[in-house]
């Protein structure tokens, strides 16, 4: 664990965060005496549970889809 004082974590804080992003941890002091630590979030693994495949042959098409939904004669922007 790497240490650093108050005023040096506020004038550089982006570097500090992306140390700690990348698994790094930090103990904060003000004037010698440790306030706090800085440490990366635990990172959940994220599983996707989606089994590929399993809405096939669920949707049916019954009609043209390049085809408009509404006739061409009730378009208002096709009206001059």
């Amino acid at each position: 664990m790497r240490a650093t004082d108050i005023s040096e974590l506020k004038n550089n804080l982006n570097e500090f965060l992306f140390y700690v992003e990348n698994g790094e941890s930090f103990r904060i002091y003000r004037q010698n005496v440790p306030i706090a630590r800085l440490i990366p979030c635990e990172k959940k693994k994220s599983e996707n549970k989606t089994d590929p495949g399993c809405g096939l042959g669920t949707v049916q098409v019954k009609s043209d889809l390049t085809e408009p939904m509404i006739p061409y004669e009730n378009w208002e922007m096709l009206k001059k």
